[in-house]
């Protein structure tokens, strides 16, 4: 009995034993696992440039027709033809849309047979006047009569030409507006004409920007249907004064649009080009972390054969195509993280997803 307690107790501290060893030898492996470094983090890295910048004047504006009409009838009546498609460029005097003039040619061809019988009966009485034959009363009411047919049918002849309708310029139509056989009153919307190519951009400045504004000073303007696009035009016509309630001045850039890209109506950013330039420092935009407390980038350096970085407070300026000025912080050549520094913090190693585009260069090397 006593030998068999004795094998139970020497079992029992054989397994716990075991147990405990293969704990203590789990402790100590993440033990030593947590002593080591974490590995490198991999990240994306750009060059501080020094760039020339032209300075600039940046607004928002809007882009307008040059010309832009909804054309309409001044004349009433029931339409008898369409002659053009929604979305149709046309051509100047192109005949759009025709009422029906009937009853006005019928009432023509009357006006016209008067006007013939005032034209023969003008004449026989001017030669005999010559021969003395008429009296000049006779003579003048004949004169005033063909004048009055003349006129009678000039009126009939505007009132069917009314009943044409034309393109008063050339552009691009918009969607119709009326259907065949409608009757229309005078002053019906029939279709919005714009002419596109070239087309304005209209934008306000401060006051104080009055002095560094003249004609043909270059324009970029970016639209939201092409965020990436950036179209280039030139300042056409500054308003002579002030407004007095913004204290702005209106200022209009024409730009070409031989492609229709740039439609009336758009929300532009205006950048007017100024002749100075600066030299300024850039990073891409994306090295920038924006922090209430702050903006931030973290700078590459070279240490103990390996590269980390360090968390660098920064002054970021102006924004252009995707790289930002850098005013304070920062000097040309250094080297930051583009991409990958959501978790980084200082002194963490790194290595570079494109080692050539460090060219050798980091942290002086």
């Amino acid at each position: 009995m006593l030998k068999h307690l004795i094998v139970v107790v020497l079992a029992l501290g054989l397994f716990f034993g075991g147990i405990f060893g293969w704990k203590y030898y789990q402790q100590q492996q993440q033990a030593a696992q947590a002593a080591m470094p974490p590995p490198p983090a991999t990240v994306a890295a750009a060059k501080v440039r020094s760039e020339s910048w032209r300075t600039s004047l940046q607004a928002v504006g809007s882009l307008v027709a040059v010309q832009g009409v909804h054309v309409t009838n001044e004349v009433a009546g029931l339409i008898d033809a369409i002659n053009f498609e929604s979305g149709e460029q046309i051509k100047k005097n192109a005949l759009l849309l025709q009422l029906e003039d009937s009853v006005d040619q019928a009432d023509l061809k009357g006006l016209l047979a008067e006007q013939k019988l005032a034209e023969l009966q003008f004449q026989r009485n001017t030669r005999l006047l010559k021969k003395q034959m008429v009296s000049r009363s006779v003579y003048d009411e004949s004169q005033a009569q063909l004048e009055n047919a003349q006129a009678m049918v000039a009126a009939k002849r505007a009132l069917i030409r009314k009943k044409q309708i034309r393109a008063p310029f050339s552009g691009l139509l918009g969607i119709r507006q009326v259907d065949l056989g409608e009757y229309l009153a005078p002053g019906s919307s029939i279709v919005l004409l714009q002419a596109l190519d070239p087309i304005y951009v209209d934008y306000s400045l401060p006051e104080r920007y009055f002095s560094l504004l003249a004609q043909g000073q270059t324009v970029l303007i970016t639209v939201q249907a092409y965020p990436t696009q950036h179209f280039k035009g030139r300042i056409t016509a500054i308003n002579p004064g002030v407004n007095p309630s913004s204290r702005n001045v209106q200022v209009r850039a024409t730009f070409e649009n031989p492609n229709f890209k740039l439609r009336p109506g758009m929300f532009a950013e205006v950048r007017a080009i100024l002749p100075e330039q600066k030299q300024v420092l850039t990073v891409p935009q994306t090295a920038i972390t924006y922090n209430p407390y702050g903006d931030m980038v973290f700078v590459i350096q070279k240490k103990n054969g390996g590269l980390v970085v360090q968390q660098q407070p920064v002054r970021a300026g102006k924004v252009r195509e995707g790289q930002v000025e850098i005013t304070k912080g920062l000097q040309a050549g250094d080297w930051v993280v583009s991409a990958g520094q959501l978790k980084l913090h200082s002194g963490q190693q790194v290595q570079i997803s494109d080692q050539k585009a460090l060219d050798g260069r980091v942290g002086g090397a």
